[in-house]
């Protein structure tokens, strides 16, 4: 099972250690997250203690509410179970009990500069990104137009050329040769670099660029969702391609099916052009419109016409 260290969602999240220093070397698995309302009313049946613990506004409110004694004891079994780390929001000061807790028991208390409800989806998001299942891809992902396009191929077919000429042309690179990608949620595959890989582009002959110093900032993304991926493959007279372009082809990344365009290349093709329309296809059909059933509806509608001129030929 993934795990990240509290350290690490501290530094994700720019929160404050509180107290509880000691404990940021605590790991955390589960990316849900829990707010105490009942435990501090003083049901702890449904305790989720191996969750990150939210303390929002209502929280803070209702804890403010109970006795002195009702706040030790309901606080002290908080801790008592163990949970990873307990955060405040924005607008909830720490109660003092809270601080002497977390020193004893060695979890972090940590304060963030969001609001409840920002704070739970930011942060829910950030454990899911970290948390979720991995797994690398040979290729480039560029983000032409907003579409995340993975272009896969054999080596050699100049898969980092063609992502230069869309970096070029204005698009954005997101990783080059090495793809790690994860599932956000089922439907949603996100592909990022590798972090000693981010900026760069391999162009053979040239060596390693970095693509910011080179464009500036707005020529790289740290991630993207793949919603495209176009396979270069080389010319075969041999080979049939859907000329068309009518027949879906998809990939299966974890359980998600990603769009996939198969593209056949040769030195008379322009290959960063040809990938560049690929995507944009792919956003047409997104908006509704497909080229290929247009004119395929088209010929048939041509061909039943001449049937029927000819069927009224022969009658007369």
């Amino acid at each position: 099972m993934s795990s990240i260290t509290i350290s690490e969602v501290i530094k994700g999240l720019k929160l404050e250690v509180v107290a509880g220093r000691a404990g940021t070397s605590r790991k955390v698995s589960n990316p849900a997250l829990s707010k105490p309302g009942l435990e501090f009313a003083g049901m702890f049946d449904y305790y989720e203690h191996d969750r990150i613990q939210i303390i929002g506004s209502k929280e803070g409110t209702f804890f403010h509410w109970l006795s002195k004694e009702d706040q030790k004891n309901r606080t002290k079994m908080l801790f008592e179970k163990n949970p990873p780390a307990f955060v405040f929001s924005k607008n909830v000061n720490v109660p003092q009990i809270f601080i002497d807790f977390a020193e004893k028991y060695e979890i972090p208390v940590l304060k963030s500069t969001y609001v409840t409800t920002a704070l739970f989806s930011e942060l829910y998001a950030f454990l899911q990104a970290r948390l979720a299942e991995r797994t690398s891809k040979h290729g480039v992902l560029m983000d032409i137009n907003g579409v995340g396009v993975l272009i896969t191929g054999k080596s050699g077919l100049g898969k980092s050329e063609v992502a230069l000429e869309l970096i070029r042309r204005g698009y954005i690179l997101v990783a080059d040769d090495i793809v790690e990608v994860y599932q956000l949620e089922k439907g949603v595959i996100i592909g990022e670099a590798p972090k000693m890989l981010r900026k760069y582009l391999e162009i053979r002959g040239v060596g390693i660029v970095n693509v910011v110093y080179l464009f500036g900032v707005k020529a790289f993304r740290e991630n993207k969702k793949i919603s495209l991926i176009v396979e270069l493959e080389k010319w075969d007279d041999d080979s049939e391609f859907d000329r068309l372009g009518i027949n879906d082809e998809y990939t299966k990344i974890f359980d998600t099916n990603i769009s996939k365009a198969s593209i056949p290349i040769t030195e008379a093709r322009n290959t960063a052009t040809l990938v560049e329309a690929a995507a944009y296809d792919f956003k047409s059909k997104e908006l509704g419109y497909h080229s290929g059933h247009e004119f395929n509806n088209l010929l048939n509608d041509e061909i039943e016409k001449n049937q029927k001129i000819g069927t009224e030929g022969q009658d007369e």
